[in-house]
Formats: C-alpha cells, structure tokens, sequence
C-alpha cells in the first residue's frame, strides 16, 4: 500500500513538471485590433516588419517543438506551441491586411485625384476658349488639322496612366497569390517534418519496449533454465 502511494506522488510530480517546462515556453501574441495605419511610409515599415515577425514565430515554434519531444506529454506540449503559433500568425496577417488595404486606397485616392484634376482643368480650359470671341474668317483652301487642346492631352495621359495602373491589378493579385501559395507549402513541409519526428519517436518507443518485453522475457526463463 505504501509502494502505491509513492508511485502515485512521483506520477503527479511527473506531471506537473512537464506541464510546467511547457508553460515555462514563451507565450504567443493575443490576437489584438490592428491600429490604423496613417502613411504609406508606415505601411511599408509595416510590411517589412510583418516579414521579419513571421521569421521569427516559425524559429520560436520550431524550438518549441523540440523542446516538447523531450516531455511526459508531447502531444498537449505540441498542441499548445501550434496554437501559440497560429495566433502569432493571425496577428501579423491582420496587420499585412490593413497595411495592404491602405495602399490600396491611397493609390485609388491618388488616382481619382489626378483624374478628377485633369478633367476640371480640361472644362476650364474648354470654357476660356468658349467665352473668347471667335476668330476672324480664314481662307479655308488649305486648313490644315486642327490640334488638340493642352487639356485634353494632359486628359488623354492621366487616362492612359489610370488604365495602365488598372491593367496591372491582376498581375500584383497573382503575386499576392503567389505568396499565399508559398506560405502554405512552407506550412505543409513543417507540418510534414513533425510527423516524420513523432513516427521517429513512436518507433524508438516501440524498439524500447520490445527490448524490454525480450530482457524480462530471459530474465523469466534464467531460473528456470538453472533448475
């Protein structure tokens, strides 16, 4: 009786040793409200820096997962460095999207400002020649083409420039997938090396315990073997 309770006492101390070299890891951000971003400069800064995070919370998970191999409990070790993991990463996806979204907008702003300019510069210029007094009658044997406005040229650029920024969306959308597409294999190769170093372990596990089987196996025909 008193064997029992003794194993039962280092049992719980066993426990709360490997749950508390868990807890001792590093917790993960809270997923928070992004601040809204005021300039494009800090956009990009935003940017630069969500790379740089991102680095850093797959090195911290990747130290956490070999620290949890060498718990009592892997699996509860592991689920919780993930979870850290994936909380860190929805907080730094949250920030790349308002950043993102703010560019976007600022470069839309910008655009319609440009468009809005020339057409209010082309109505002004189309009403000065239209309250100047028309021109004396010329010989109209050889007229030569007539030219195009100051203000409808500059018209004609800023359209050309706006259907040039808006023919390049798709191409910026495809790198953005693209992006997407390479985060998610580099996802799919750390979730597939996980799995390799657990089978590696439940394997290790399994040739302990059939050496033991066999050792207690001889060790219980010795005797017998002597009589």
């Amino acid at each position: 009786m008193r064997s029992y309770s003794i194993i039962r006492v280092l049992a719980a101390a066993a426990v709360a040793a490997s749950l508390s070299a868990c807890a001792s890891v590093e917790p993960g951000p809270a997923l928070e409200t992004v601040d809204p971003t005021t300039s494009v400069e800090q956009a990009d800064q935003r940017l630069a820096a969500v790379a740089v995070e991102r680095a850093a919370i797959e090195a911290r998970y990747a130290e956490r997962e070999a620290v949890c191999y060498e718990k009592f409990f892997v699996n509860n070790c592991l689920d919780e460095a993930k979870e850290r993991r994936r909380v860190a990463l929805n907080a730094q996806r949250n920030i790349e999207i308002e950043a993102e979204r703010f560019k976007r907008r600022v470069k839309v702003e910008e655009r319609d400002r440009e468009i809005a300019a020339a057409d209010a510069e082309y109505k002004a210029e189309e009403a000065r020649l239209a309250a100047e007094p028309p021109p004396p009658p010329r010989d109209t044997t050889a007229v030569p083409p007539p030219k195009p406005s100051p203000a409808a040229s500059r018209m004609a650029r800023r359209t050309a420039k706006a259907k040039e920024e808006a023919a390049r969306a798709p191409e910026e959308a495809a790198k953005a997938a693209a992006n997407v597409r390479a985060f998610e294999e580099r996802k799919r190769k750390a979730e597939q090396k996980q799995k390799e170093v657990a089978q590696r372990l439940a394997e290790r596990e399994a040739k302990a315990a059939a050496r033991k089987a066999e050792e207690e196996k001889a060790k219980a025909a010795t005797p017998a073997a002597g009589k």
